[in-house]
């Protein structure tokens, strides 16, 4: 195989809870929010901040003062010297930020980078654009959230009509959709056994939710919010959005808050971060690709196809696939493109299941896919998702367990 020579240290990584809309994390800023996790994390690992010599940041909902982006988040977890960029590419934010990091050290420019996403969907800001042409030079408002959820600037259309546009063209029904969606949820379920023993390779549970000051703690969570068990008949009962369409509210995610971090080294440094130095964990390949405007659910499966063909191997290859899916009809259209078998992706939860928050679920998704490859005993992994813009962006890690 073809690979980088970066490595991500094994458990050197984390993500906290995901939240729905309105729900425990949305009175958090979250640059703020991100950097109080962070330090904890890193605490509780013993990494020192002073390791790094670059990070990157990765955020597509704009909050409070974040103009300044990275050097804010780095000086608040007590690096203050670390360069690096501020990056959003919508829903392939977290795998832009990571092969940013990747080719940073490809590149000899660093040792240790910390890849740092965050996002708050909920209480979005509202923009306004003065306008000198306008009538009486009235400007435009925009809801940030809202809006380009339901506007592409291209093909003014909403991110249901993507999906709806595939569903059609793929003959893709509500049927085979809702099927899909009881399937996530089972698998999700699995990350909560033996009281979320998954999800605590990486989450810190219980979890504590400060104050929006970051003074003292309010709410303690015990795993993600707004994640509903799906019930096959209620399921079967629920109407699509658009009429005439396919997809429910049942067949897509739902907004939400959350950060994730992953810490991304050359080897040699990453025996060193790592909480097991007898697990390896390989950056195989990227791949990005573009689909016709309006089909964004397609853009996953190129998007894979380039990186497995980066890293020399064949979907054969891989043991298990973890997507971005903001709706089933992603996942339909990637198991009829590429023969997978739908029932062994997205092991022990994904974004359809989780939520939706944007720049960090990439990284969480990818977090799991490595902790899903160690409890295997290893292998090579997946990770392939869409965004709006009908772009995708797709990673391989493979996981070598010396034990």
């Amino acid at each position: 195989m073809a690979s980088f020579s970066a490595q991500i240290p094994y458990g050197a990584y984390w993500s906290s809870p995901f939240t729905k809309w309105q729900g425990h994390l949305s009175h958090l800023h979250s640059i703020e929010f991100a950097a109080y996790v962070a330090k904890k994390e890193l605490e509780k690992r013993k990494i020192s901040p002073e390791v790094f010599d670059y990070a990157v940041l990765g955020m597509t909902v704009p909050q409070y003062q974040s103009f300044v982006g990275l050097p804010w988040f780095t000086g608040m977890i007590g690096a203050p010297n670390l360069p690096g960029p501020s990056i959003s590419q919508v829903c392939a934010t977290s795998v832009r930020c990571i092969q940013d990091a990747t080719q940073n050290i490809e590149c000899n420019s660093g040792n240790v980078a910390i890849v740092a996403t965050m996002d708050r969907i909920s209480n979005g800001p509202q923009v306004y654009y003065p306008s000198p042409s306008g009538i009486g030079g009235t400007g435009v408002h925009e809801n940030i959230t809202l809006h380009n959820m339901q506007n592409d600037p291209l093909g003014h259309h909403s991110m249901l009509e993507t999906a709806e546009n595939v569903a059609k063209k793929h003959k893709i029904t509500t049927e085979y959709q809702h099927e899909i969606v009881s399937i996530r949820q089972e698998q999700y379920q699995r990350s909560l056994d033996n009281n979320s023993a998954f999800l605590r390779r990486f989450m810190s549970l219980p979890f504590d939710v400060p104050s929006a000051n970051l003074k003292r703690i309010i709410a303690t969570l015990d795993g993600d919010e707004g994640v509903f068990e799906s019930d096959p008949n209620k399921l079967a009962s629920l109407k699509p959005v658009m009429s005439g369409g396919t997809v429910t509210y049942g067949g897509q995610t739902h907004p939400a808050d959350g950060n994730a971090c992953i810490v991304i080294s050359k080897p040699e440094k990453s025996a060193e971060l790592s909480s097991d130095p007898n697990i390896i964990v390989e950056i195989k390949g990227f791949g990005s690709s573009r689909v016709k405007n309006g089909y964004m659910p397609e853009a996953p499966v190129p998007a894979a196809k380039k990186a497995l063909e980066f890293a020399n191997c064949r979907l054969d290859d891989i043991d298990t696939v973890k997507t971005h899916n903001p709706f089933a009809v992603n996942d339909a259209y990637f198991a009829m493109q590429t023969g997978y078998d739908i029932k062994k992706m997205n092991n022990y939860g994904c974004t359809l299941v989780w939520g939706h928050p944007q720049g960090p679920m990439g990284v969480r998704a990818i977090i799991e896919l490595i902790e899903e490859l160690v409890v295997r005993g290893g292998g090579t992994g997946l990770f392939t998702g869409c965004a709006a813009g009908d772009t995708g962006m797709a990673v391989v890690i493979k996981v070598t367990d010396k034990n």
